[in-house]
């Protein structure tokens, strides 16, 4: 007897496979649960590119760890670190948007080969104008970190919305999953190892070489987007203009599965974004200053280079739009976590909290737990998300449809660092993080009790 829509039977969530299946409809559960390598092993060209991203994600992160550690060296001012994000904002949101345009225009391999070739030079300059610095023969003026640094980031995006463009021509569609999952393991190495590498890498032997390293590691990028083919966008390519921004609105009006989507991922980087937070939490809740710090911001990272690698799973599930959902909304219920924690750390010293070298040992390791499984979560969301948008978006709209998620994965958490710093301000540092997760776990049930047909998205019938 056939199953009424909306009734569907627990078993099927998870996809099967016939011998008459089309290969491009298959989606065997994985029998294990670690993470799905298929689409490395099937996809050679996938392969390069991957490693290339990784290689380079991580100097990438080592120059923008650098870059601030610099500024900092020469300032003695954080005000004048944080510009570097409030500088490259708008550029970032502008030329992700072009980016998108651009790849949905002309062959998306020479787009990211272009854009990876700025990415360079700006690599290149900054190693040559931080030598010039070091060996005394001037350049001690902040404007050139600042605008070489903005290039590099604009060009990284631009880079990185042709290349998520791309990856469903290359893998098929039951390994995008997988894929995703891929993507958020070489996330979290950008995110661990490249951080920690510009710390030894700056103390030992300067900021320099720590921008020449980068410089010589970029070479990876080369490789792997120079062997890809051509990769023209199918059917009627866009046009680069304003006009072709304007479709891609249009588009996303009319695709309710990628826009509830966005929201959901809007609201939980504006409300469960608590990384402002860190240095005060650090200083009057936990103890232990910078190192806490360090330990918190990389926790989240953990979370989800430790999911990557235990993704095997992820890949069966048929309603992806309900696994956003969940995702997001179990995000929202570790920020949650993360708030109590952080109450009960004020609890224990209302007075004044403890000092820089009297750690409170559990709520740090409680700490460290949530915030590593809030990364988990948010992987979890990010591979479904990732993976609707790649399956149902028509390529000839693709590059248009990432350029626009790139901006609200770049607007998102500039938002929530307003949010997030203003309620500070009027109460306990415990406050922002409790009540933003309950926003977001409230959205998220919300949105996914109105949106029946992005609860029922079905991953063998992919639409947007």
């Amino acid at each position: 007897m056939p199953v009424p829509r909306g009734r569907r039977r627990p078993e099927d969530l998870i996809s099967t496979s016939t011998p008459d299946s089309p290969p491009d409809l298959q989606t065997t559960a994985r029998r294990g649960h670690f993470v799905d390598l298929r689409p490395l092993t099937e996809s050679p060209a996938f392969a390069r590119m991957w490693i290339g991203a990784t290689v380079t994600g991580i100097g990438s992160q080592m120059t923008i760890i650098a870059v601030g550690l610099d500024i900092y060296a020469r300032t003695s001012s954080t005000l004048a670190v944080s510009l570097v994000a409030a500088f490259a904002l708008v550029p970032m949101v502008v030329f992700g948007l072009y980016g998108g345009v651009l790849a949905d225009s002309f062959d998306r391999r020479k787009v990211a080969l272009l854009s990876a070739i700025v990415a360079w030079v700006s690599t290149v300059a900054l190693a040559g104008y931080a030598w010039v610095s070091a060996l005394g023969l001037g350049a001690q003026e902040l404007w050139p970190l600042y605008l070489l640094i903005t290039l590099n980031t604009v060009a990284s995006t631009m880079v990185g919305v042709a290349r998520q463009a791309m990856v469903p021509r290359l893998v098929r569609r039951e390994l995008l999953p997988a894929a995703g999952a891929l993507g958020g393991i070489s996330g979290g190495l950008m995110a661990t190892v490249g951080p920690a590498l510009a710390g030894v890498l700056v103390a030992s032997v300067g900021v320099a070489w720590t921008y020449s390293i980068d410089a010589v590691l970029f070479i990876a990028a080369f490789i792997g987007l120079y062997t890809l083919p051509a990769l023209r966008p199918e059917g009627t390519p866009g046009r680069p203009g304003l006009r072709s921004v304007i479709d891609g609105a249009r588009f996303l009006k009319d695709a309710p599965n990628i826009r509830a989507s966005f929201l959901l991922d809007i609201l939980a980087m504006t409300f469960g974004n608590p990384r402002v937070l860190m240095p005060a939490i650090g200083a009057v809740l936990l103890g232990g200053g910078a190192v806490t710090v360090g330990v918190l911001t990389s926790a989240t990272a953990v979370g989800a280079l430790l999911l990557g690698l235990l993704s095997g799973r992820l890949g069966a599930v048929r309603r992806q739009g309900l696994g956003v959902g969940i995702g997001v909304a179990a995000y929202g219920a570790t920020i949650v976590a993360f708030g109590a924690v952080l109450l009960w750390a004020q609890l224990v010293d209302a007075d004044a909290g403890p000092a820089l070298d009297d750690v409170f040992v559990p709520g740090l390791v409680a700490a460290t737990i949530v915030l590593a499984l809030s990364g988990a979560a948010d992987s979890v969301s990010m591979i479904y998300r990732n993976t609707m948008l790649q399956a149902s978006v028509p390529d000839a709209m693709r590059g248009r449809l990432q350029g626009l998620f790139t901006v609200v994965v770049t607007g998102g958490p500039r938002i929530g660092d307003l949010y997030v710093g203003a309620l500070s301000v009027l109460a306990m540092l415990w406050f922002p993080p409790l009540l933003g997760g309950v926003v977001i776990v409230v959205a998220a049930a919300v949105i996914l009790k109105v949106q029946r047909g992005f609860r029922e998205y079905d991953a063998e019938d992919p639409r947007p």
